[in-house]
């Protein structure tokens, strides 16, 4: 009988885990709209920009553009970590999709600065095109993460849409298309996930 009730037990603890491991944080979630809203607006008022849809009132528009996202997402990953501290994942599969997204976040940052520098010293805006393809292919490893150690179907799914994108993206390189182009793949790569994940995490809690 005590055999039976342990193996009943250790059962139900692996099962928790399994659960567990497929509930998406909603922290994480939190973070991904607020990127893709973030960058997706950006890239809006870039595309509005070079198509001549919008005036431009300072040369500097563009860099002014892009600081102002990342400033603003900055804000938001200060405000969403202090309202949803008790909700980082706690297990193994959570962190390790957690510390991948981070990990891009970096690689983010890291690229976007060496393209700007390569960009000043050739005085060409060649570097920056690629700027949304390597964003994209980015997603696209951390939503592979994501899809390996979570099980979860749809994530799989996203990984092979970011990678189509960030193709898509360099095809259009170079036209005011690419910046609507990205904005879409953020609404639907970052924006919509990032809400799913929210809503099945707070469903799980």
């Amino acid at each position: 009988m005590t055999d039976l009730q342990t193996l009943q037990d250790d059962i139900s603890f692996l099962k928790g885990l399994a659960i567990e491991g497929r509930s998406p944080s909603v922290m994480g979630g939190a973070m991904l709209v607020a990127a893709g809203s973030a960058y997706g607006v950006a890239s809006l008022g870039h595309w509005a920009i070079v198509s001549g849809a919008a005036p431009v009132p300072t040369p500097w528009i563009l860099p002014i553009l892009w600081t102002s996202a990342t400033v603003g997402f900055l804000a938001a990953v200060t405000v969403i970590k202090r309202r949803f501290r008790d909700a980082a994942p706690a297990n193994g599969s959570g962190r390790a999709s957690a510390m991948a997204w981070q990990g891009v976040g970096w690689a983010i940052f890291t690229l976007a600065a060496c393209m700007a520098i390569v960009a000043w010293q050739t005085h060409s805006d060649a570097p920056l095109r690629m700027f949304p393809s390597i964003i994209l292919a980015l997603y696209g490893m951390a939503w592979s993460v994501a899809a390996a150690v979570s099980k979860v179907r749809w994530t799989g799914l996203a990984a092979v849409g970011s990678f189509a994108a960030a193709i898509l993206a360099a095809l259009f390189s170079g036209s005011p298309a690419s910046f609507l182009l990205f904005a879409a793949a953020l609404v639907a790569l970052a924006i919509v996930p990032g809400l799913a994940m929210i809503r099945q995490g707070r469903a799980a809690s």
